[in-house]
C-alpha cells in the first residue's frame, strides 16, 4: 500500500476543489481532503496498490490543468504550479522502491502526456542543490519562467519551459512527514518569519523541519512548517521550540492545524499543549486508516 498526498493551488472555489479531488480518487481511495482559503491550497490522501496509484495522480493532474490558472493565482502558501507537489509516500522500508517507481512514472506522464514540466526534488533529486522545494518557488513563478527560459534550470521531465497556465510540478517520493502550522498569538509577521527561520533546520533549528512565517490577514499570523522525521521530532517539540523561540519575542502558540494525516508516533508526548483544530485521530492518524 502506498500514500499520495498532492497539492494543488485551489483553496477557495468549492465546486473546484470538488472537481479535483474527485479525479485523484478516480482508481485510488480519498482518505482526507484539507483546503485553506487564505493560502490558497488543497491537499489530498490518497491511497492505493503500487500498481495502480499513478492513474489517479495523472488524472487528477489532468483536472488541476483545467481548474487553475496560475496568472490569476493568489495565496499566503508559496507555489508555482496547479499541481504544486505531488509526493508519494511510503509506509514500509519494503516499499520504498516501489513508492520512488510510482513517482517516477508520475513525473514522466505529467510532462510527456500533460506538457506540465516536471522538477523532481528529496529523494529523487537529481542534484544537491534540487533537493528542496524552497529552491523552485525562490522568486515565484515569474522567476522560475526567467530561470528555465535561460538554461539555468532544465526540468527533469516535459517541455523545458514553465506551462503558461499550469506552471510546474514538483515529485518526490518520502516516508511520512507531518505537515503542521501553528497560529501565534502577540505576532507580527516579522517575528513569524524570525521564529520559523531559527526554527528550520537551516537556520539551527530542529531536525527534518522546515518553516516558513505567514500572514494569514487581520492580525494572524501562522508559523508553517515540515516536519520530516515526526518520529524523531514530534509535534510536542515543535510546539515547545516556538514557545521558547517566541517568549524572548512576546509571542506564544495559541493553536496547531495538523494538514492531511500524520504517523502515529508524530503525537508521542502530546499533552494538549495547544488545542489541536479540527484534529480527529480517527480521521488523522495514518495507522488508524490504513494497514501498516
Amino acid at each position: 500500500m502506498l500514500l499520495a498526498v498532492p497539492n494543488f493551488s485551489e483553496g477557495r472555489d468549492t465546486k473546484r476543489i470538488e472537481e479535483i479531488a474527485g479525479a485523484f480518487a478516480t482508481g485510488a481511495a480519498l482518505l482526507d481532503t484539507h483546503s485553506d482559503a487564505l493560502h490558497n491550497r488543497t491537499v489530498v490522501t490518497l491511497s492505493g496498490a503500487p500498481g495502480e496509484i499513478v492513474t489517479p495522480l495523472v488524472n487528477g493532474a489532468w483536472s488541476c490543468i483545467n481548474c487553475i490558472d496560475m496568472r490569476k493565482h493568489d495565496g499566503a502558501h508559496p507555489a508555482i504550479g496547479a499541481l504544486d507537489v505531488c509526493p508519494v509516500v511510503w509506509l514500509t522500508e519494503d516499499d520504498r522502491d516501489a513508492a520512488r517507481e510510482a513517482a517516477e512514472a508520475t513525473a514522466r506522464e505529467i510532462g510527456s502526456d500533460l506538457k506540465v514540466p516536471v522538477f523532481l526534488y528529496g529523494d529523487l533529486a537529481s542534484q544537491p542543490s534540487h533537493r528542496e522545494r524552497a529552491f523552485f518557488r525562490a522568486g515565484g513563478l515569474v522567476e522560475l519562467h526567467r530561470r528555465v527560459n535561460g538554461g539555468e534550470l532544465r526540468p527533469d521531465f516535459g517541455p523545458k519551459k514553465v506551462h503558461d497556465k499550469a506552471g510546474a510540478t514538483l515529485v518526490t517520493a518520502r516516508p511520512p512527514l507531518a505537515a503542521f502550522n501553528v497560529e501565534m498569538a502577540d505576532a507580527d509577521i516579522d517575528v513569524a518569519r524570525e521564529i520559523a527561520s531559527r526554527l528550520r533546520e537551516s537556520g539551527g533549528g530542529l531536525n527534518g523541519v522546515r518553516a516558513i512565517g505567514i500572514d494569514l490577514g487581520k492580525g494572524h499570523m501562522q508559523v508553517s512548517t515540515n516536519v520530516h522525521d515526526p518520529g524523531e521530532v514530534p509535534l510536542a517539540a515543535v510546539v515547545e521550540r516556538i514557545g521558547e523561540l517566541g517568549e524572548p519575542l512576546g509571542a506564544r502558540p495559541q493553536a496547531g492545524e495538523v494538514v492531511g494525516l500524520i504517523p502515529e508516533r508524530a503525537l508521542e508526548g502530546w499533552h494538549d499543549q495547544v488545542p489541536l483544530v479540527g484534529f480527529d485521530p480517527a480521521k488523522h492518524v495514518i495507522e488508524r486508516r490504513v494497514r501498516v
